[in-house]
């Protein structure tokens, strides 16, 4: 089988119902039919086989079919993230040996490149097959960067489809839709769950108000729905969220606490609802749906489908046929240990029989020489009903190094401020060790988040 066989444009040619299935833009929708069939690139197309080339879009769904039809045909695709800054370009185009750039709206960071241009056009032409690349196309990734820069990494197309069950034939068609963007890891994984899984999605855009977005999820009949439980606690202060009626709603890329999973289960009880543990690097990992924050301690030392996961040292390693295949910085560190396990750097401890992640190794407090993770303090202030989100961070102090204080936003700010920060603190108290109890609490709007929707924990 080539490459060109194995494509992503390929298995969605030899999908069903094309013609009844859409992405889903603000302004626009197209059906797949169209998309697997047409070429929004024309006679470019075929100039970029084998090129290693950088997808830079304004438009979501411009990237949508920039990654449909460049799967296959080019070497590589460097898939640039919506927050991407400009001045980031050279030294992205020099690291992944980028030689072409598609593109939607021409800019002068652009245009100095100096490298070939491919617009994507406005209107589809027919399809001219270009010649296949000689090898499966890697898939360039941008991490996160939750505990520094964010790196390179790269896919293949068959580790990303990796979780993604066939559809079951007869199936209610599903309609997806996320708050992540689709040129992130999360995003990406529900693309391509729409695409190759019998269903349609709704694409997000950068900036779009939220209220606009569950507007369109509601009008688009939303069936499936993921997100950080940073971006579903929005959802929850949100007059809009009765826009929406999902099936199912799934939680990722953070800590899913039993405060924003109960929470989520009172305001839409007809939903399942599902965590989800993924990183870039290591790629699909588990999924629990019995509605308990943690997972069960006995997927651990053992195959969860095709993951085997193993804790080291306090941080849980992963290891299977879906993580990259490595990263493109030179100056990156192994993206495996010597046994094949990628650290996520994420902490977990057992208690009873399940294990629950407490935070990120290269976010912890020192608090006079005691380890603070700010996770399991937020885990605590979030279970209290009057509370719709919590930061914890560390506030530099000349006897102990540092103190804990927390940031709160309030699910009612009409509530007694004063009797809340009382319980709340009383329930930390009786809920941590002393010196994980918040010395300062304040009260704010909201908290800010990352362009990939989770807290903005920089500078915390």
């Amino acid at each position: 089988m080539s490459p060109a066989d194995a494509s992503l444009r390929a298995t969605l040619r030899a999908s069903w119902r094309l013609n009844a299935r859409r992405l889903f833009a603000p302004r626009r929708a197209l059906k797949l039919a169209d998309i697997a069939g047409a070429t929004a690139l024309g006679w470019r197309l075929r100039a970029l086989a084998g090129r290693s080339v950088l997808i830079r879009t304004a438009s979501t769904l411009a990237a949508a079919l920039a990654l449909i039809e460049l799967d296959g045909v080019a070497r590589r695709m460097v898939l640039c993230p919506p927050d991407l800054k400009d001045e980031a370009l050279p030294g992205v185009v020099a690291t992944a040996g980028v030689d072409a750039i598609v593109f939607d709206e021409p800019t002068p960071a652009i245009e100095a490149l100096g490298l070939p241009l491919a617009p994507l056009g406005p209107s589809f032409e027919p399809l001219d097959e270009p010649a296949a690349c000689a090898a499966p196309t890697e898939w360039v990734m941008f991490t996160s960067g939750t505990t520094g820069a964010p790196k390179m990494v790269v896919h293949m197309l068959e580790g990303l489809t990796g979780a993604i069950k066939p559809p079951v034939r007869g199936a209610a068609p599903r309609v997806w839709g996320t708050f992540y963007d689709i040129r992130r890891y999360g995003g990406l994984q529900i693309l391509l769950r729409a695409l190759l899984g019998e269903g349609s999605m709704v694409l997000t855009e950068p900036g779009e108000p939220l209220a606009d977005l569950l507007g369109r999820l509601g009008r688009h009949g939303v069936t499936h729905l993921t997100g950080t439980p940073s971006h579903w606690r929005r959802v929850l202060m949100s007059p809009a969220a009765s826009a929406i009626a999902p099936a199912y709603l799934r939680l990722s890329g953070e800590i899913a606490d039993q405060g924003v999973l109960d929470a989520l289960k009172a305001r839409f009880p007809a939903a399942a609802i599902g965590h989800a543990y993924a990183s870039t690097e290591a790629g699909v990992g588990f999924e629990v749906n019995d509605g308990l924050a943690g997972f069960p301690a006995s997927l651990v030392d053992g195959l969860c489908g095709d993951v085997e996961m193993r804790v080291i040292d306090g941080t849980l390693r992963l290891r299977s046929g879906r993580r990259a295949r490595s990263y493109v910085n030179p100056d990156a560190p192994a993206l495996t240990d010597a046994h094949g396990f990628v650290d996520s750097g994420d902490m977990v401890e057992q208690r009873g029989d399940r294990l629950h992640f407490v935070g990120r190794r290269g976010g912890i407090i020192n608090v006079g020489g005691l380890k603070v993770c700010p996770e399991e303090i937020e885990a605590v202030i979030n279970r209290h009903p009057g509370v719709r989100a919590a930061l914890v961070k560390g506030r530099r102090n000349p006897i102990t190094g540092a103190i804990v204080v927390a940031d709160v936003v309030l699910a009612d700010a009409a509530n007694d401020e004063a009797a809340l920060k009382a319980e709340i603190l009383s329930a930390c108290r009786r809920d941590l060790a002393p010196h994980k109890v918040p010395t300062g609490l304040r009260f704010v709007p909201a908290l800010a988040m990352t362009a990939g929707g989770k807290l903005e924990r920089a500078g915390a």
